[in-house]
This record gives C-alpha cells, structure tokens and sequence, in this order.
C-alpha cells in the first residue's frame, strides 16, 4: 500500500522554526508493508496531483482550514483521506466532512485498525486511540525526517499529559488525569542513537510529570552528557535540590509558562498554583545561576488584564533578561474551558475562527473586558516587536544572567533570529490558501 502523510502548515508557506513532527514518525512506524512519503509543509511544498492509495493528516485547530483545503483536492482525485490530531478529536463532525476516517486519541492501537480496515475494504468512519494504553511499546520512525529542512534539534518524549487543567488549554480534555512515562531504558536507548551535537527538546507537556518521574529521568539521563531542553512548570522552583538536579543533568533551557503577572488573571485560567514563595524574579535567577536559559510565555486577554497589563509584563520579561518569550492573545480553541465559557457567554467574534475566511493570523478572536478586541491584538503585536527588536536581542544574547558559554550564546541568538524571523513571517496572515 502507497501510503503518504501530510503535516500542513498554516498556509502554503515555509517556517524557519519547523520541528520533526514526533506524531507522524509513530504513524509511519506502525505502518508495516507500506510505501510511505511524508511531507511536511512547514518544511517543504507539498507534491502536485500525488496519487497514494491513502493519505492520513495531523491536524492542529491553527492549521484545520489548510488541512481541509488540501485533504479535498485529494479526495477530488479519488485518494481516501484519514485525520488526527488534537482538532479532529474535540470536532470530530468538522473533520468527516473533509475526511474519510478519523482517528480520536492518541494513534497507537487506532491507527493499526484503521489501516487494517482499510485494506480488508472496510474502513469505518472513528476509530478511537486508548489515551491509558501504557507506553511499553513506544516505536518512532526518524528516517521519514531525512533530508527536510528542521531546526537542529532533536526531539524526545518522556511521557503525556499534565497534572493540572489551564482553562485556556486542551490537554486536559485530551488526556483526562492520567499521566504516563515510557519505561526509561528505551528511552535512553533512543537518545544513545540520537547526533551528539543537537540540543534535545523534551516535547512532553510538563516535564514535571511528578517529582519521582523527573528524578528517575535525569538519574537515568545525565551519564549521557547530553545538553537538553524541556517544558516544565513553575513549582519545579519550589524544590531548589530538584534545580540542582536538572542542571547537572544537562538541562540547558526550560520553557515556562508565566502567562501572568495578574494574580486575578491566574486565578481566572486555573493557575493560582503558579505562585512560589517569592516573586518571579526569584524564580528567574534560580535558574539562571545554574546556567539554565529561560523561554517564557504569557497570554493576555483575560477580564482583569488593560492595555497596561501587556507593557508591564514586556516591561519584567526584558528587565528578566529571558533567552526567549512568547507573548500570545488569549485564543479559545475547541477542547477548553476556555472556549465553551465564552461561547456560552456570546463573546466570540467568530465561533468557527479557523475557519473564517476573514481571520488572520494574531488578530483577536474574542471581545476582552479590559480593553477592545483591536487593542488586544494591536497590544501583543507590540509585545512581541519590542522583545524581538534588535537592541533588545544584543542586548540579551550578550548581556544575560546565564554564566558565559558559545554553546548558550549561540542556541539564544538563533532561537531569537528566528523567532523575529517568524513574528512578521506569520502576522496578519490569513489561514489556509
């Protein structure tokens, strides 16, 4: 069987940050027999009049219209189209009007009896993925990465899901409470074959899965000497041996999600947790004395968030000299409290935005309290303008808390090129074609 996978993009369009989508190399590892191609837009222009037997899509709610776009032109030409991901499983109805079959979940196990049906003849229209299967049998395919053009950076996983619910995120909803690691000697095995020059990105929710799981990870990883990165949330700060631990276990960026100086606008998200005994500031010099750089995130758009809101919070990211920080409009997306509290309160501007034809990409999806939609997005587009000017970039590549290193130097110059490279890249763009 001809089989190709599709990552799209949010249009047809390159993005310097592309990253080796972990999903679709365990899709194709589990696709014994099968003539595989893969493609991925972010990297590389997808083919003309390709003519597989089945073509099979990871959808994310940013990337839904392109995905659409592109699986009906395949089906136009009598190709079956298969999806998953995170969008297809919260509007699964959507999906089925552009695809054949969907896959809800996690793909293990799903994915198997979906192609299997397919080539008994009998393809149904759901097949749902076991979210609590255990990850004894991870398997991943890295040589469909071959030859595309990634960031140089290797991505792992360690486990999925995360101990708290956000308001204004899916996972929760995706993964339900419960949390899983892989058996470490696979993992460990897998890093062995892995470049030694490449930084490694944990891609896993939160790292910080619980405290026993993370001391068993770095115990097992840190005779590797590998230089890593991870996602990780703020109480990890509480625990100034679990920080000792980290660093020495070659943990060299961590990316947290601040999303706010407001303590009303923390406790509204459902992250009033997010608090350590101390400010932030502390929490920022913890890390950056053991030489760990920091990606910071905040979103703004909340009730008691102002147009002042977004300046102070620039304000403490460039006072905190943060490597890098993303600065987001708060965006319901399908599977969040989030968005079923503002639709039941009538306050979207546009119910099926990623699907809007007059959507473009930053702009505000919902009518804020403190301030109007205009200023919202008007307001993070500065955000992100002033954090990623060039001053401010020398200023922080050169000038940061981070004791001296050329591997430090370089990783935060180039996350930070890019990073501006790909604010005016995707700014105002509209989805899809």
């Amino acid at each position: 069987m001809k089989l190709t996978l599709i990552r799209p993009n949010l249009g047809d369009y390159r993005s310097s940050d592309a990253m080796p989508p972990l999903a679709m190399g365990i899709l194709a590892s589990r696709a014994a027999g099968s003539d595989i191609a893969f493609y991925d837009e972010k990297a590389e222009a997808l083919p003309v009049g390709d003519q597989p037997d089945l073509a099979a899509f990871s959808v994310e709610t940013f990337t839904a219209r392109r995905a659409y776009e592109v699986a009906d032109a395949y089906r136009a030409r009598g190709v079956p189209v298969v999806m998953g991901g995170y969008h297809p499983t919260f509007l699964p109805d959507e999906a089925l009007e552009h695809a054949d079959a969907v896959v809800l979940g996690d793909a293990e196990g799903a994915w198997e009896r979906l192609l299997q049906d397919f080539q008994d003849g009998r393809l149904g229209r759901r097949y749902a993925g076991g979210n609590r299967i255990p990850l004894t049998d991870y398997r991943l395919d890295r040589s469909i990465y071959r030859d595309k053009r990634y960031a140089p950076l290797e991505l792992v996983q360690y486990g999925r899901g995360c101990r708290f619910a956000c308001d204004f995120c899916s996972i929760h909803s995706f993964y339900g409470t419960d949390l899983r690691v892989r058996p470490l000697e696979g993992l460990t095995r897998e890093i062995e074959r892995l470049p030694k020059g490449k930084l490694l990105f944990f891609v896993d929710d939160n790292l910080f899965a619980g405290r026993e799981e993370l001391l068993a990870l770095l115990h097992a990883i840190e005779p590797l000497g590998r230089r890593w990165s991870c996602q990780i949330s703020i109480d990890v700060a509480r625990d100034e041996a679990l920080l000792d631990r980290l660093a020495e276990a070659g943990c060299a960026f961590v990316l947290i999600g601040f999303e706010s100086l407001n303590p009303a606008s923390l406790r509204q998200m459902g992250k009033g947790w997010n608090k350590v005994s101390g400010p932030y500031k502390g929490v920022v010099r913890a890390l950056h004395t053991r030489g760990i750089g920091i990606y910071g995130t905040f979103v703004f758009g909340y009730d008691a968030d102002t147009v002042d809101t977004i300046a102070r919070t620039v304000d403490f990211a460039l006072e905190s000299r943060f490597e890098i920080a993303n600065f987001n409009p708060l965006t319901p997306t399908p599977g969040s409290a989030l968005y079923d509290r503002l639709l039941k309160e009538g306050r979207l501007l546009s119910p099926r935005w990623w699907l809007d034809p007059d959507y473009r990409y930053g702009d505000a999806i919902f009518e804020p309290r403190g301030m109007s939609a205009a200023e919202l997005a008007e307001g993070v587009f500065e955000a992100r303008e002033r954090f990623y000017s060039w001053r401010s970039i020398g200023l922080r590549v050169l000038h940061g808390e981070v004791p001296f290193s050329p591997f430090h130097l370089g990783v935060t110059a180039a996350a930070n090129i890019i990073s501006r490279r790909e604010i005016y890249k995707k700014q105002h763009r509209h989805l899809g074609y």
